[in-house]
Protein backbone atom coordinates (compact mmCIF):
# COMPACT_ATOMS: atom_id res chain seq x y z
CA UNK A 1 0.00 0.00 0.00
CA UNK A 2 1.17 3.64 -0.57
CA UNK A 3 0.27 6.96 -1.10
CA UNK A 4 1.98 10.08 -1.88
CA UNK A 5 3.54 10.23 1.37
CA UNK A 6 4.40 6.98 1.51
CA UNK A 7 5.63 5.39 -1.46
CA UNK A 8 5.53 1.77 -1.83
CA UNK A 9 8.13 -0.58 -0.33
CA UNK A 10 11.22 -1.34 -2.92
CA UNK A 11 11.16 -5.60 -3.08
CA UNK A 12 13.67 -5.65 -4.94
CA UNK A 13 15.89 -3.56 -2.00
CA UNK A 14 14.62 -5.57 0.54
CA UNK A 15 15.82 -8.79 -1.19
CA UNK A 16 19.18 -7.18 -2.21
CA UNK A 17 19.55 -6.12 1.09
CA UNK A 18 18.56 -10.04 2.92
CA UNK A 19 20.87 -11.76 0.24
CA UNK A 20 23.96 -10.01 1.31
CA UNK A 21 23.16 -10.39 4.89
CA UNK A 22 22.51 -14.19 4.72
CA UNK A 23 25.79 -14.21 2.24
CA UNK A 24 28.25 -11.96 3.54
CA UNK A 25 27.56 -11.09 7.52
CA UNK A 26 30.27 -12.74 9.54
CA UNK A 27 29.65 -13.03 13.06
CA UNK A 28 29.83 -9.86 15.36
CA UNK A 29 32.09 -7.91 12.79
CA UNK A 30 29.35 -7.68 9.90
CA UNK A 31 26.02 -8.29 10.89
CA UNK A 32 24.02 -5.97 8.93
CA UNK A 33 23.60 -5.50 5.25
CA UNK A 34 22.32 -2.40 3.76
CA UNK A 35 20.85 -1.58 0.42
CA UNK A 36 20.05 1.35 -1.77
CA UNK A 37 18.58 2.08 -5.12
CA UNK A 38 19.85 5.41 -7.36
CA UNK A 39 17.81 7.24 -9.07
CA UNK A 40 19.05 5.93 -11.79
CA UNK A 41 17.97 2.62 -10.74
CA UNK A 42 21.19 1.01 -9.73
CA UNK A 43 21.08 -1.01 -6.85
CA UNK A 44 24.61 -0.78 -4.26
CA UNK A 45 25.13 -3.12 -1.25
CA UNK A 46 27.07 -3.07 2.14
CA UNK A 47 27.56 -4.40 5.19
CA UNK A 48 28.35 -2.79 8.72
CA UNK A 49 32.21 -3.04 9.80
CA UNK A 50 31.54 -3.35 13.51
CA UNK A 51 34.70 -2.57 15.85
CA UNK A 52 35.10 -2.08 19.37
CA UNK A 53 35.72 1.55 18.97
CA UNK A 54 32.44 2.05 17.21
CA UNK A 55 32.90 1.39 13.54
CA UNK A 56 30.14 2.28 10.86
CA UNK A 57 26.97 1.19 10.62
CA UNK A 58 25.95 -0.68 6.98
CA UNK A 59 24.04 2.63 6.03
CA UNK A 60 27.50 4.40 6.48
CA UNK A 61 29.44 1.90 4.69
CA UNK A 62 26.63 1.88 1.95
CA UNK A 63 27.06 5.65 1.48
CA UNK A 64 30.74 5.54 0.67
CA UNK A 65 30.25 2.21 -1.30
CA UNK A 66 27.38 4.02 -3.61
CA UNK A 67 29.91 7.06 -4.22
CA UNK A 68 32.82 4.87 -5.29
CA UNK A 69 30.73 3.96 -7.64
CA UNK A 70 29.23 6.92 -8.69
CA UNK A 71 25.56 6.81 -7.31
CA UNK A 72 25.38 9.94 -5.76
CA UNK A 73 21.61 10.06 -5.66
CA UNK A 74 20.11 7.44 -3.28
CA UNK A 75 16.51 7.98 -3.14
CA UNK A 76 15.79 4.64 -1.08
CA UNK A 77 17.74 2.89 1.35
CA UNK A 78 17.22 -0.52 3.77
CA UNK A 79 18.84 -2.26 6.59
CA UNK A 80 18.74 -5.89 7.14
CA UNK A 81 20.11 -7.95 9.79
CA UNK A 82 21.69 -10.91 9.94
CA UNK A 83 20.24 -14.27 11.43
CA UNK A 84 16.72 -13.65 9.76
CA UNK A 85 16.31 -10.71 12.01
CA UNK A 86 14.00 -8.93 9.07
CA UNK A 87 14.48 -5.21 8.44
CA UNK A 88 16.16 -2.62 10.93
CA UNK A 89 15.67 0.48 11.42
CA UNK A 90 18.70 3.33 11.13
CA UNK A 91 20.59 4.36 14.47
CA UNK A 92 20.31 8.15 15.50
CA UNK A 93 23.54 9.05 14.13
CA UNK A 94 22.62 6.90 10.35
CA UNK A 95 19.15 9.03 10.20
CA UNK A 96 21.50 12.20 10.79
CA UNK A 97 23.22 11.16 8.06
CA UNK A 98 20.85 9.58 5.30
CA UNK A 99 19.04 13.31 5.62
CA UNK A 100 22.49 15.51 5.48
CA UNK A 101 23.16 13.33 2.01
CA UNK A 102 19.92 12.43 0.86
CA UNK A 103 16.94 14.63 2.44
CA UNK A 104 14.49 13.34 -0.49
CA UNK A 105 15.28 9.13 0.09
CA UNK A 106 12.89 6.97 1.37
CA UNK A 107 13.98 4.88 4.15
CA UNK A 108 12.51 1.26 4.52
CA UNK A 109 11.31 -0.04 8.12
CA UNK A 110 8.70 -2.44 9.84
CA UNK A 111 5.76 -0.74 11.50
CA UNK A 112 3.55 -2.95 12.71
CA UNK A 113 4.42 -5.89 11.16
CA UNK A 114 4.47 -4.32 7.63
CA UNK A 115 7.37 -2.73 5.93
CA UNK A 116 6.81 1.11 5.21
CA UNK A 117 9.02 3.72 2.87
CA UNK A 118 8.86 6.44 4.69
CA UNK A 119 10.95 9.81 3.89
CA UNK A 120 14.35 10.09 6.06
CA UNK A 121 13.09 13.45 7.54
CA UNK A 122 9.82 11.70 8.95
CA UNK A 123 12.29 8.89 10.88
CA UNK A 124 14.38 12.43 12.41
CA UNK A 125 11.83 14.77 13.64
CA UNK A 126 12.52 18.32 14.48
CA UNK A 127 15.77 17.52 12.75
CA UNK A 128 19.24 19.55 12.66
CA UNK A 129 19.39 20.25 8.82
CA UNK A 130 23.36 20.92 8.12
CA UNK A 131 22.70 22.65 4.94
CA UNK A 132 20.99 25.25 6.95
CA UNK A 133 24.07 25.96 8.89
CA UNK A 134 26.74 26.47 6.45
CA UNK A 135 27.89 29.10 4.45
CA UNK A 136 26.80 29.64 1.01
Amino acid sequence: MSDINHPAVDEELVAAAQAVAERYTRGDNHSVAAAGRNADGRIVTAVNVYHFTGGPCAELVLIGAAAGQGAYDLTTVVAVGDQGRGVVPPCGRCRQVLLDYFPKAGVIVERDGRLHTLPVLELLPEAYIWADHQDD
